[in-house]
């Protein structure tokens, strides 16, 4: 693999942590008899601000140049061959056609510089970053350049730029995180923004694993970063609190999730929050696909919990809470990693089957709380289509699969998918699309659904955000990574994902779209994006409005704490499709909340700073 490198970084180094090293290591046993290994971080440093960094160059290098070795996984062995022809029990065969529209915003994003490119990206209220191999850049939410390339070993110096970066905006704190795993030594590598500004400095931390911490996944939930790789530790999580502090002693609590279904590729996704955080207390929940080919009882989802104790973090657990069983699945798609035919060749592209893709989006909604999943199944003949899942939850983590489908609306692949849901209850959900007995190359597309359309059932019309011109040849790594974000305004997706160029060359793509404003009020059947909700202070109070409601249905309104609890709540009845109200917040301590309006299947979320 061909790497770039920039220039020396001069970086302040505001701890070496030599004396942290007596306590790497430390592996006590919880009451469940689990080894629990509890680390201080290898390294940590702050940054000069980013906007001072050399660029790298993002040459427009063929993918062929730029192969990057396999990571360390390996296919499940099929123990069970009935199961592989068993029918999809989710396929969606009536395709209604709502309105859709073009992208808002379409734009080029760094080709990369490992194949694959591993694309990564999430909005903020004013910026877009992109993470790929093996550098990140920042961009406005109008597609303009805001830096060039900045290399991913520049936020950790005397780092390699190993690459599988993930991209997070944290919009409980206003921050950004953004990570890499290393080699030799084994270690993950995280940085947290100072503030809120993509371009500003960062807090940097180096954590050691004594196995390679393969196909890294991280969230954001109310008590920690989580995170998940392929490797012996399977459930980990870091001190968010610390880490958004710059504390140099932001520890790391590391198990291995018990009694996976899967013989070999082992990655289990953690829930990651958008809008209100979980309440305090609330266990991090992982989820995990297991196929019943791979002798498993049944096709089935695995549901984990991760109990983080920070007093005592010898005490944290991990338990296997429950397994939902789904609609009949087949995983198997080719052969080894060449799953997805290609026109005018015979070089496939590996499809990343056997796990979910990210993200696992968890929103709090009132009176529940949703996870939706997507991965890629065999449709039948080696054709690749997406299963997506709702998951539902009464407050009390005891999941339900609310509706699921298999997307499949004609005789192309799709795969390498990212699914969301917006403040409104209605999916995007983002993929790679090609068809290989015609001259469609692999491009980027999307559709999605209203919260109100029939249950399993993608009904947004079918869009191009780019289409794909020639084929990839020599290797069969594609993707890795696709990844869609919630936009801070509730409504608009962001997704970034691999298409194949001229002489089929990797690039990426950035595009943003909404399904909230872009359906005819007669097609949709749950709210309509037509005003914010206005949250003004003054005087120790609250002032809240919004209009433009499609009913006078009651509501409830919450004002959330940053750690998950609900502080302040009240039914509240709107009038002429509108409402507004004042709250008194003198008693409230300075700090974050989240104010939220909104019923089942709808609401608007607000983040607010009380300084007193």
């Amino acid at each position: 693999m061909l790497r770039h490198t920039s220039a020396s970084l001069s970086c302040v180094a505001l701890a070496t942590l030599a004396t942290a090293q007596q306590f790497d290591g430390t592996t006590p046993v919880n009451q469940l008899g689990q080894t629990v290994t509890v680390s201080l971080p290898a390294g940590f440093f702050k940054t000069p601000p980013a906007r001072e960094w050399p660029t790298v160059d993002d040459a427009a290098t063929p993918a062929r140049e730029r192969k990057k070795q396999r990571n360390d996984f390996n296919h499940n062995t099929v123990l069970n061959e009935a199961a592989l022809l068993e029918a999809d029990g989710a396929l969606q065969t009536a395709y209604p056609k709502s309105a859709g529209r073009a992208p808002i915003i379409n734009f080029h994003g760094q080709n990369g510089s490992g194949a694959p490119p591993d694309p990564t990206g999430a909005a903020g209220p004013n910026h877009y970053v992109q993470g790929v191999n093996l550098s990140y850049k920042v961009y406005s939410k109008t597609g303009s350049s805001l830096s060039g390339s900045l290399a991913l070993s520049s936020l950790w110096p005397g780092s390699q730029d190993a690459g599988d970066p993930i991209v997070l905006y944290d919009r409980h704190a206003d921050r950004w995180f953004i990570s890499q795993f290393n080699f030799s030594p084994n270690r993950m590598l995280i940085a947290v923004s100072e503030t809120g500004d993509p371009l500003g400095a960062y807090y940097t931390y180096s954590y050691t694993f004594s196995q390679f911490p393969d196909y890294p996944k991280f969230s954001v939930w109310w008590d920690g970063y989580y995170f998940t790789s392929n490797s012996n530790k399977t459930a980990v999580v870091f001190d968010r609190t610390k880490m958004l502090a710059g504390d140099p002693t932001a520890q790391m609590v590391a198990l291995t999730a018990p009694n996976n279904g899967n013989n070999f590729f082992s990655s289990v996704l953690p829930a990651d929050a958008d809008g209100p955080l979980p309440p305090n207390g609330t266990p991090c929940y992982f989820f995990n696909l297991e196929d019943n080919a791979w002798g498993n009882p049944a096709d089935q989802i695995r549901v984990y919990e991760m109990t983080t104790d920070w007093v005592t973090p010898g005490n944290t657990v991990v338990v296997s809470s429950q397994t939902i069983p789904t609609a009949a699945f087949n995983t198997a798609l080719g052969s080894g990693f060449d799953n997805i035919a290609q026109p005018g060749t015979t070089q496939k592209l590996d499809a990343v089957s056997e796990i979910f893709y990210f993200r696992a989006q968890h929103t709090r909604w009132t009176g529940y709380n949703s996870v939706v999943l997507c991965h890629v199944v065999d449709a039948g003949g080696d054709h690749a289509a997406v299963r997506w899942y709702e998951l539902r939850d009464a407050d009390d983590g005891n999941w339900t699969i609310h509706q699921q489908g298999t997307f499949n609306p004609d005789e192309g692949n799709r795969w390498m998918a990212s699914i969301a849901m917006d403040e409104y209850g209605g999916i995007g959900l983002g993929y790679s699309c090609n068809y290989p007995d015609s001259t469609i190359h692999a491009g980027l597309r999307y559709t999605g659904r209203q919260a109100g359309d029939p249950l399993g059932q993608m009904t947004i019309s079918e869009q191009v955000a780019v289409a794909g011109t020639a084929a990839q040849t020599g290797i069969n790594r594609y993707g890795d990574y696709a990844h869609m974000s919630l936009d801070p305004d509730g409504s608009t997706f962001w997704f970034t994902g691999e298409w194949l160029s001229a002489g089929g060359n990797s690039r990426t793509r950035i595009f943003s779209f909404d399904i909230a404003t872009s359906i005819g009020i007669e097609e949709n059947t749950s709210e309509v994006a037509v005003a914010d909700l206005q949250v003004v202070q003054a005087n120790g109070a609250l002032n809240v409005s919004r209009s433009g409601l499609r009913s006078d249905d009651e509501l409830r309104f919450s004002v959330i704490g940053l750690d998950g609890k609900e502080i302040l709540a009240s039914t509240v009845q709107p009038l002429g499709k509108q409402w507004n109200s004042t709250v008194d917040v003198r008693s409230l301590s300075s700090g974050v909340y989240f104010v939220r309006l909104g019923k089942s299947g709808f609401q608007k979320v607000e983040r607010i700073v009380i300084a007193k």
